[in-house]
């Protein structure tokens, strides 16, 4: 009886690895380059699509390996034109991404796990127990799927790529900075790493990890509260990142990487509304150059959450711009087919 072994995905092997097999079998090294070429430049989703190897080799690549692939097995669109995709992985999880067309870009939303383990109480997706992270090529899986479809539907370009789908990125992090360079590599697809934001809760010692890493792209912190007892009423992570350590950590990313810091931040009707908490989050602001985004908040059903009155935001933002601090209003979009932020919890 002979026995079989699972094919590998070709995708987790490095070039060198690649080259090594070509010449263990007996082919020229340059071969990997050109398959290499295939993955991750032109995203071949199976090995026919190779047309300049023999179909002999092809065949031998398909003897030995596999390309594990996503599939957007459903895709929503909403009346202002964003669109949600129901991303089937390998072994059959399901996660969302989320295309968000604006006048002047597109942006994919990508997820970085099956899930979440942060358990903020105000999200969606929180109430999905944490299943595992994201390959890098799951990652990047998404961004092309949605790069793809901005061609398809919109004649335009994806210019953004914001991590903040389901899932904590500093969580998963050797995947997604592994995803973030194929994303960004030349040989790659080639996207400017200051088109690229991620999002965290604020997992201190994981800022400080990304800026002795020397990346190039873009912080944001989902904040929602400037004063610990609120945050903690809401973002348990803060009870183990309370606020200074947090600050602490956005100083010594300020120090090393000169980059600015976006916090994103709802206000809630009768938990962050008053002028105590702007003000705040105006102290907090000031620890580094930074700037606000004050995000509509998108209901999950159970009401203990309600968007803030408009005076509210209306305040925050007086307050926030008079003190030299670049605020915006964000709406959401997508809302109609729980695409917005917040809201993804695979109800597609």
């Amino acid at each position: 009886m002979v026995e079989t072994t699972a094919k590998r995905d070709i995708r987790k092997l490095k070039l060198d690895e690649l080259k090594a097999f070509f010449v263990e079998h007996g082919e020229k090294a340059f071969r990997a380059q050109q398959v290499y070429e295939w993955l991750w430049n032109k995203s071949a989703k199976d090995f026919d699509q190779m047309t300049n190897l023999s179909i002999g080799l092809r065949d031998m690549l398909k003897t030995h390996f596999t390309i594990n692939h996503i599939k957007v097995d459903h895709m929503q669109r909403s009346a202002d034109g964003t669109i949600k995709n129901a991303v089937t992985l390998f072994d059959g999880m399901v996660v969302e991404s989320v295309l968000i067309p604006t006048e002047k870009r597109i942006t994919a939303c990508v997820s970085s796990q099956v899930g979440c383990s942060l358990a903020c109480k105000f999200c969606a997706t929180a109430r999905l127990k944490r299943q595992r992270n994201l390959s890098p090529d799951e990652i990047y899986d998404q961004v092309v799927a949605i790069k793809e479809q901005a061609e398809l539907f919109f004649n335009r370009p994806l210019t953004n790529i914001v991590f903040m789908g389901m899932g904590e990125p500093l969580l998963n992090y050797a995947n997604v900075m592994t995803a973030i360079e194929k994303i960004t590599a030349q040989k790659g697809l080639n996207m400017a790493s200051k088109r690229i934001t991620v999002s965290t809760v604020g997992i201190a010692k994981m800022i400080q990890k990304m800026a002795d890493d020397g990346v190039k792209f873009n912080l944001a912190v989902s904040l929602h509260a400037a004063l610990d007892k609120t945050r903690s009423s809401i973002m348990p992570i803060n009870d183990t990142n309370p606020l200074d350590e947090l600050g602490e950590s956005l100083r010594y990313w300020y120090a090393k990487t000169k980059r600015k810091v976006t916090y994103e931040y709802v206000v809630w009707r009768g938990i962050n509304d008053s002028e105590e908490h702007a003000r705040a989050l105006l102290k907090f602001c000031k620890i580094i150059p930074s700037k606000v985004n004050l995000i509509e908040y998108n209901p999950i059903d159970d009401g203990e959450f309600q968007q803030a009155s408009e005076d509210s935001l209306n305040m925050y933002m007086d307050l926030l711009e008079r003190n030299g601090i670049t605020t915006r209003i964000r709406k959401s979009r997508g809302k109609d087919i729980d695409a917005a932020c917040g809201q993804l919890a695979n109800k597609t």
